[in-house]
């Protein structure tokens, strides 16, 4: 059984950012343990084609302490007690850890790792309703409140993970979709005349340290914040406590290159989005991909030994993808990985 303490060896890992097509579960885990056997990293499965309760922000919803959450007609609201909606997610979440357990225990090698994707504590304030229907992160108190019980929760969740794959390497990727909007102070008010007032940068890396330090206690081995590309918050990310950021690399400009590049000589590790999985020409080839990754690389000066340190992902999402096509892209992910470990290792 693999120590979940011990450093693996340094090489380049696929995993994917968590949404999948579907409806099954089992299907789904079947899929991802299989074609991302070890060294890559297998994840729990997101299925938003089941419904109310399977979006992201019904399944982060879940795991609040002392907070409830119901679906209304403005979307997912906070209320006095759980409601049927919440009870739903619950349901929806335990089943896939249920399956998690029954596939994993079914394998002759068990994966050193596995990743689990929670939405941030900033899009989750974003996608949250109060009572008056606004979203809560126009309330300070609301946006603490969220974060606190969100570091509450995720103990129990992890255990739980942790109980399916025994000895696994847990590894936790943080979405903040909204974060440059909520920087930026462009999210819409429900009534959508108006915009909320923007969040201060300093506030955004003390919630996220809030959640980031709760994971880590609960026995995450890493911790991922993943962002668009758009105005991401580099910086950030580093001053709360991750150890990667996850970003997608099709639109980044030089500058963000170097806060990267200035990252991984800090010791911290890219998720690097580099497949497009829904571009005109279908998957991409791989050694395309590979291209896209060292020639910034290079570029940028860092050793070329340092790729070992990349994990890659898709740019977005496989939940508008057929099952097949999904499966082809980590299978393109994986052989992405093969080629730059060729490049790392000389």
């Amino acid at each position: 059984m693999p120590d979940p303490n011990l450093q693996l060896p340094a090489q380049v890992t696929a995993t994917a950012l968590g949404p999948w097509p579907g409806q099954d579960p089992v299907e789904a885990t079947r899929i991802i343990r299989g074609e991302l056997g070890s060294p890559h990293l297998p994840f729990l499965a997101e299925l938003p084609d089941r419904g109310v309760g399977a979006d992201a922000i019904g399944r982060t919803a879940s795991l609040l302490v002392d907070l409830a959450v119901d679906v209304q007609p403005h979307g997912w609201r906070i209320v006095d007690r759980p409601g049927r909606d919440l009870v739903r997610a619950r349901s929806a979440l335990s089943t896939d850890i249920n399956v998690l357990a029954d596939v994993a225990g079914e394998e002759e090698s068990a994966a050193d790792e596995f990743k689990v994707q929670l939405r941030g504590p900033l899009s989750l304030a974003a996608g949250l309703h109060l009572h008056n229907g606004e979203r809560a992160l126009i309330d300070y108190g609301a946006r603490r409140d969220i974060a606190a019980s969100l570091a509450a929760g995720v103990g129990a969740h992890l255990a739980k993970v942790s109980a399916a794959v025994p000895g696994a390497r847990l590894v936790v990727q943080l979405d903040e979709p909204d974060i440059a909007s909520v920087l930026a102070g462009t999210i819409p008010t429900s009534s959508g005349y108006r915009t909320l007032r923007s969040i201060p940068g300093h506030e955004v890396t003390e919630l996220w340290h809030v959640v980031v330090d709760a994971l880590r206690e609960a026995g995450a081995a890493e911790i991922a914040i993943a962002v668009p590309e758009i105005e991401a918050p580099f910086e950030r990310i580093m001053s709360a406590g991750a150890d990667a950021i996850a970003v997608p690399l099709r639109a980044l400009t030089t500058r963000q290159w170097e806060q990267l590049a200035e990252a991984v000589e800090a010791g911290k590790r890219l998720w690097a989005g580099a497949l497009q999985a829904d571009g005109p020409g279908g998957v991409p080839k791989a050694s395309d991909v590979v291209e896209s990754v060292r020639r910034p690389w290079q570029q940028l000066g860092l050793p070329i030994a340092a790729l070992a340190t990349v994990r890659v992902t898709p740019s977005g999402g496989l939940e508008s993808q057929s099952p097949a096509a999904a499966t082809e892209v980590l299978t393109r992910l994986t052989q992405v990985a093969d080629g730059l470990n060729q490049l790392a290792l000389g």
